[in-house]
């Protein structure tokens, strides 16, 4: 059966994925450049991941979606186990958000380009004064129930665990004043390993926690950090709880 698989998945759904990823980043360009960056920003990638997670048959299950409303802006804090990690989350969060992603990812192509006409923000970090800038582009964007979806860890899992998570998406948290929501995924490390392109189907759990909300002078950083790590951590299987050992985690 995984061969069967593996060939199902380089001849038809891997063609399937770029054919889509592509009509997308089109429909999303063409969109935002009409208007309405929230509607065109959104709804193509939603279904896209959708797809994406359908045609992999990867299966996303989500918990506790109750915890957050549609019409209130949030600071979603998610791990990062894998790829499938956006993809269960642009699909299935069922929430109007934009992206605080690498600046690297800029250089993709296409999809770079689209997600920039999308209103998601690119993170330089090189000085205080580009990640001030970011924290203003970020700002303008929140509004009308938009909220912003934020990988503390920065890059993904080597072996499933979380990784050290990096205080400047705790600042950014606190600059915004917005309920942070912490979210444990668990699965996407089984799905597809970042040491591999290779699929396997399996089902990946959402579990979306109740918001953190500011207090009168925001947030105090390190307890942020804190306490959105041991919320992430309670829905994780004893496996994957603690800090990863694998060394390339440390680089």
């Amino acid at each position: 059966m995984k061969a069967l698989y593996r060939i199902y998945q380089w001849v038809i759904a891997a063609p399937l994925f770029i054919i889509a990823t592509l009509i997308t980043a089109i429909v999303t360009l063409i969109g935002c450049s009409i208007g309405k960056s929230e509607f065109w920003g959104y709804w193509p990638a939603h279904y896209w991941c959708r797809f994406c997670c359908a045609i992999a048959l990867v299966r996303v299950k989500v918990v506790g979606r109750e915890n957050i409303e549609k019409k209130t802006s949030y600071v979603f804090t998610a791990n990062h186990q894998g790829a499938f990690d956006i993809w269960s989350i642009y699909g299935y969060l069922n929430h109007n958000f934009i992206w605080m992603m690498k600046k690297e990812l800029e250089s993709i192509f296409m999809v770079g380009w689209a997600c920039k006409k999308a209103g998601h923000v690119y993170v330089d970090d090189k000085s205080i004064a580009n990640i001030r800038h970011t924290i203003e582009e970020a700002e303008q964007k929140l509004k009308g129930g938009r909220s912003i979806v934020i990988f503390p860890e920065g890059s993904r899992s080597w072996d499933g665990k979380m990784i050290p998570f990096k205080r400047g998406a705790f600042m950014l948290a606190a600059e915004f004043r917005l309920p942070v929501v912490p979210i444990t995924i668990d699965g996407s490390f089984r799905a597809m390993p970042r040491y591999t392109y290779n699929i396997c189907p399996t089902t990946i759990t959402l579990t979306i926690h109740p918001p953190i909300m500011p207090g009168e002078k925001g947030f105090n950083t390190k307890v942020l950090m804190a306490q959105c790590r041991e919320a992430i951590e309670s829905a994780l299987p004893e496996e994957d709880r603690g800090l990863s050992t694998d060394p390339r985690a440390q680089e």
